[in-house]
């Protein structure tokens, strides 16, 4: 390996004395101002080198896995802070650009920095242009029912009949359910609701340390968010509707909750749900991917310490760990961009809905962390109790469309496809290209994605069903709605008005919970 870096050391070094050293294509060296200048391309190649090398080398070190994936990471951060593209004096495009403006892009890029600093985080949309409710979230409908924890949220029709049973959708509690819902032609709330199914959408509430009842929220627990959570929204919706029974889908945690509610529901003889839709969702936590570094008892039991018995996780702490998953994406381009050259960033939406996080109680947070991420043993049948309940997922016996995304780095692909061994019902998995949040926002028109499809079953092993796989070009939501249909019931005509007699429109939608900032 040491052979390997003198060599193309000294290659780069006799490319930059002949004034011939390539372009590259990675995207932080990649403006014109680079190529033109051979001092800072240098440096550039130097560093991209060393990355090479020190990764590889890192790899080859005789540790433990787990020690060794710590290492990996710790360099990852290191090496993309340490990027010649993020200082002043280093990136020949920062320096054109402040030499063109008369210095007016770093007088910018300082505005932006204190902007930033009084906001309490970096800045990734240009936000102004956005309002939850006037462009965001904005499918008509009306909050039916509310409690401590959430509001349920009851979509109008927009078909003249509609299915029988109706579909509650689970959303992440650590992130804010608009996520679905953010502009029609991306809203998954919409698109099901114009293929003729009653939508609920559970909205959770963002707890605050000065809300009226505080001291409940900071106490919430797992237990709290099944049965007075997903339980509580699933019975609201069945009694709306006149149902027994209900369609559900869960996101992310929400799949998780989800899944843990309809194995409390099985344990005591019941069965809400019909049909089951789990999106990026983990039930078996052997795998959670690059988080796994932040995951060990000294970690757990720092947690337990802080916040096991009250308190809240802070959503700029959610954020940050999440961002720097990906800090050359999520955190050095917007610091290069923002800071370094003046720019406000364009507006998107899902970056908007990204910035908009919400806080967490400590004893859901801490309970969450250590029986599912650290030690595993929601997958394990009675090895939890979750509301009066010995806890045994393989007791949910419905029919299941689990998605996954290919390059996701929250729920590893093969992650969501061990939920498959888990489950009784019969199930359908389909995988998607792109990341955690990008691959489930994918809408139909001019989507250039992918997904895979295995029609004639399942495997064992994950890599053996990619390879049987079919690919399909396009969104993976028709083929979901096409899964969905068959269970929604007999059709019927649409509701005129939102609720019944026992729970009555409270406020229109999206609702005031959603509206609640973090910061």
């Amino acid at each position: 390996m040491q052979q390997e870096f003198t060599a193309a050391y000294q290659q780069l070094l006799q490319a930059w004395q002949t004034g011939a050293l390539p372009s590259l294509r990675d995207r932080r060296f990649s403006a014109p101002a680079w190529a033109e200048s051979q001092q800072h391309l240098l440096l550039a190649h130097l560093h991209v080198l060393a990355e090479q090398t020190l990764t590889r080398m890192a790899r080859t070190v005789d540790l433990s896995d787990e020690a060794r994936e710590r290492l990996e990471f710790s360099l990852m951060q290191w090496l993309e802070a340490s990027a010649p593209s993020n200082f002043l004096a280093l990136n020949p495009d920062v320096i054109r650009r402040a030499s063109e403006s008369a210095g007016a892009s770093l007088t910018r890029g300082m505005e932006n920095l204190l902007a930033d600093v009084r906001r309490g985080r970096m800045l990734q949309s240009d936000e102004s242009v956005f309002e939850l409710g006037r462009n965001l979230g904005v499918s008509p409908g009306s909050v039916v029912y509310e409690n401590a924890l959430f509001q349920l949220i009851q979509y109008d029709p927009l078909t003249p009949k509609v299915f029988s049973r109706p579909l509650v959708i689970v959303p992440p509690c650590i992130n804010k359910f608009y996520i679905l819902d953010l502009r029609p032609e991306n809203s998954l709330v919409r698109h099901a609701v114009e293929a003729g199914h009653t939508v609920f959408m559970v909205s959770w509430r963002n707890p605050q340390p000065d809300d009226a009842d505080a001291d409940t929220m900071a106490q919430a627990s797992w237990d709290d968010y099944v049965e007075d959570g997903v339980l509580r929204a699933l019975a609201v919706a069945a009694d709306i509707t006149r149902q027994p029974q209900v369609n559900a889908l869960g996101f992310c945690i929400g799949g998780t909750l989800l899944g843990a509610a309809l194995a409390v529901a099985a344990a005591r003889g019941e069965q809400p749900v019909a049909a089951l839709t789990l999106l990026t969702t983990m039930l078996d936590f052997r795998d959670v991917g690059v988080l796994k570094v932040f995951v060990d008892e000294a970690h757990a039991a720092l947690r337990d310490a802080s916040l096991g018995q009250g308190g809240l996780l802070r959503a700029t702490e959610l954020s940050t760990t999440f961002a720097f998953l990906r800090p050359r994406e999520l955190v050095w381009s917007y610091f290069v961009s923002n800071y370094l050259k003046g720019d406000t960033p364009p507006p998107f939406d899902l970056l908007y809905w990204n910035a908009d996080g919400t806080n967490l109680p400590g004893p859901f947070f801490t309970w969450y962390f250590r029986q599912a991420y650290l030690e595993n043993r929601l997958c394990i049948p009675g090895a939890l109790e979750v509301c009066g309940e010995s806890l045994d997922l393989g007791l949910v016996d419905v029919p299941t469309y689990v998605y996954a995304s290919r390059d996701d780095h929250i729920v590893p692909w093969k992650t969501a496809y061990a939920s498959l061994e888990l489950l009784r019902g019969p199930t359908r998995f389909v995988l998607g290209s792109s990341g955690h949040i990008a691959g489930v926002v994918n809408p139909p028109a001019g989507s250039r994605r992918q997904h895979w499809i295995l029609e004639d079953g399942q495997h064992d092993d994950p890599d053996a069903w990619l390879q049987a796989a079919q690919q399909h070009v396009g969104s993976w939501w028709p083929d979901w709605l096409a899964w969905l249909a068959p269970h929604g019931g007999r059709e019927r005509r649409a509701p005129q008005k939102p609720g019944n007699a026992r729970y009555q429109p409270l406020e229109p939608a999206p609702g005031r919970y959603v509206g609640v900032k973090a910061e």
